[in-house]
Parts: structure tokens; sequence; C-alpha cells
């Protein structure tokens, strides 16, 4: 079920205050919002609104067995990516940057940000559309520049569709698939990244795959290869 409604602050929020209220909300249900006055992005970061874009948000109630919760950014990543690129005019490709951004040409088209509560993870997901918003840190961009039209509903379900797809194989084969589908889809390997928590020094090195684990594996100058468990990851030379 999609439930569209015409303005909240965020629908993560809504959704997360709903299950710590006790509602039973169904995984594989979404929040659709027209405008969000208070939408987030990671680190804190707020994520502009724009009517006619992409602001939803669903659920996924973790299971005895279940891969590790984070890869659920990996799979989320790969859904959208799905969605988006059956939209594409021919010759524009969509590429995933670590941990959850969907980039055209180093421009950021998609956000995602994953929020657990108790057994529960608040997957929220917005998508320029129609409009980017003009970001001072970031390039952005939107399906709209690209000379593609998106319906905002149609788009909905077909995402919605494409989760649950790849919620399926997640469970069903694990998380090794995930991440060889995430690295063919990614930007290639040897693209040069810059990695860091905010307010710490930055690690500037080389894009060496992920690890099993979907952990994004960072080759160094001197040659050497740093896990990156989390943080803030861009590409070299921009700041998005």
């Amino acid at each position: 079920m999609i439930e569209f409604i015409r303005e909240t602050g965020s629908t993560n929020a809504d959704l997360a205050a709903r299950l710590r209220a006790g509602a039973a909300v169904a995984e594989g249900d979404w929040l659709v919002a027209d405008r969000q006055s208070a939408g987030r992005g990671r680190q804190g970061k707020a994520w502009a609104d724009g009517a006619g874009n992409f602001m939803g948000s669903t659920v996924v109630h973790l299971r005895d067995g279940d891969p590790e919760p984070s890869s659920l950014a990996l799979v989320t990543g790969l859904a959208v990516r799905h969605a988006v690129a059956a939209r594409l005019p021919a010759g524009i490709v969509a590429q995933l940057k670590w941990p959850n951004d969907v980039m055209i040409a180093g421009a950021k088209l998609v956000g995602i940000l994953l929020e657990r509560i108790g057994g529960a993870i608040v997957i929220g997901i917005g998508v320029n559309l129609v409009a980017a918003p003009d970001l001072p840190d970031r390039r952005t961009v939107s399906l709209a520049e690209l000379g593609a039209s998106v319906d905002r509903d149609s788009f909905a379900v077909d995402l919605a569709a494409a989760l649950a797809v790849d919620l399926d194989r997640w469970r069903m084969f694990g998380i090794a698939p995930i991440v060889e589908r995430w690295q063919q889809a990614a930007h290639p390997l040897g693209t040069p990244l810059v990695a860091g928590e905010p307010g710490a020094e930055p690690l500037a090195g080389e894009f060496a795959g992920l690890a099993a684990d979907g952990a994004l594996q960072l080759r160094l100058p001197d040659g050497t290869t740093r896990i990156i468990n989390a943080g803030e990851v861009r590409l070299a030379g921009t700041s998005g």
C-alpha cells in the first residue's frame, strides 16, 4: 500500500513515530509526501523538498537470519537505481556511490536515509524527479534536466515493486550477490574518493570495491587498503 499525503515534516519521522507508538506498519507499505518541511539526509543534513519530486519512506521489519541491517543501504540503492534507470534517456547512466547515493555524471540525483527503530529499519528516499536543489557544497541534478518526464505516482509504484524484489533476494541469497551487483553499478574501480567523518581529517584514496560485508575499500596512496564502515564519502574534486 502507498499512502500519499499532501505535506508533512518528514515521512521518515512519521513512520518512526508510528512504530514507537506501537502502530502496525506493514513491510511494503509506503508513506509518500507532496512536500516535506523538515526532510533529513545523512549526517543530519537537510534534504530540500520540491513539488513533483519523490519523497517517501517505508519500513523493513528485521527477521531472524536476515543479513546485516547496514547492508540495506546497498539493497535500497540498487532498487532506486533500477527505478531511475528505466526512465533515463539513452546514453545516460546512473551510478552508485557508497554508501547510499545515486549519481549522474558526478551529480547527486538521489538521497537515502536509514534509521533503526527497535526491530525495524525506516528507509527514507528522496529523488530529484523534476527539480534539483541548488546546494553550495555539491552538484545536483534532476531527471527533468536530463530530458526525462517522470510521473511521481507511477515512479512510487515502480520503486516499491523494485525494493520488494531486492529485499526478497537479500533474504533468500544473502549479501554476496548484492555486493556483486552493487559494484557493477558503481563508479569504476580506481575512482578517486575522499572519506571521513565530519570534523575529522579527510582520507584520500581510490575506490577498491566493497568488502564482503558491504564496507567500502579505499586504496591509499601507499598501496594499503583501508576499510571504511561509516562516514561521508565523496568523489575527489567534488563536494558531494
